[in-house]
């Protein structure tokens, strides 16, 4: 008679192996990107710091968090969408990292925290974003800086969150929110189809 593993002992080498990836995949899902440095705010020199679309000027001696990376990117990666100005003379600054150049608000753009712009890997290429019960793709051309900020390059305001994505006002029509709600709105992004 020919001696193998019990029927038991087969289900709980099984039930091992399935909490163990069960553990291993929730941990990865769940990976978070810590804090990599803070930065003390400046006072903004006279005529510097553009206010507008809700965003803000440093606050001397204010700590400000700084992250070298995003939360991981999933099928669909949770978010803040944020309002900038990507037109020259606008509260975003200079000319956009892909292509040195300024974009009309009323077009489909937006700058990624530092950990998803990638190193520009995502430049120029189209996300989904999903938010108010609606979805529109939009162009990256920018980083939201999440590394550094309070300084002349970053108009004297702070550093982005690691899980930004900074809209132009063609976006926040395009997905329908009321003009008076613009600011910040809990979304979900993904890299989009290639056509």
């Amino acid at each position: 008679m020919k001696k193998g593993i019990s029927p038991k002992f087969s289900i709980l080498i099984l039930t091992i192996i399935l909490v163990v990836t069960l553990i291993s995949c929730d941990m990865a899902l769940h990976s978070s990107c810590n804090p990599s440095a803070k930065i003390k705010g400046i006072k903004p020199p006279p005529g510097k710091c553009k206010i507008g679309y809700q965003s803000e000027c440093c606050k001397p001696g204010k700590s400000y968090t700084t992250y070298k990376c995003s939360p991981p990117v999933a099928g669909k990666t949770k978010a803040v969408l944020t309002i900038n100005s990507f037109q020259k003379g606008g509260d975003g600054g200079g000319k956009s990292e892909c292509d040195n150049k300024y974009h009309s608000n009323n077009t489909p753009v937006v700058a990624l925290s530092t950990g998803w712009f990638s190193g520009e890997k995502r430049c120029m290429k189209n996300i989904t974003i999903y938010g108010n019960g609606r979805q529109t793709n939009a162009m990256v051309v920018d980083e939201c800086d999440s590394t550094m900020g309070c300084d002349d390059v970053h108009d004297y305001q702070p550093p982005c969150d690691n899980n930004i994505v900074d809209a132009s006002k063609a976006v926040w029509k395009a997905l329908g929110v009321p003009k008076k709600q613009w600011g910040q709105l809990d979304i979900f992004w993904s890299d989009a189809a290639a056509a």
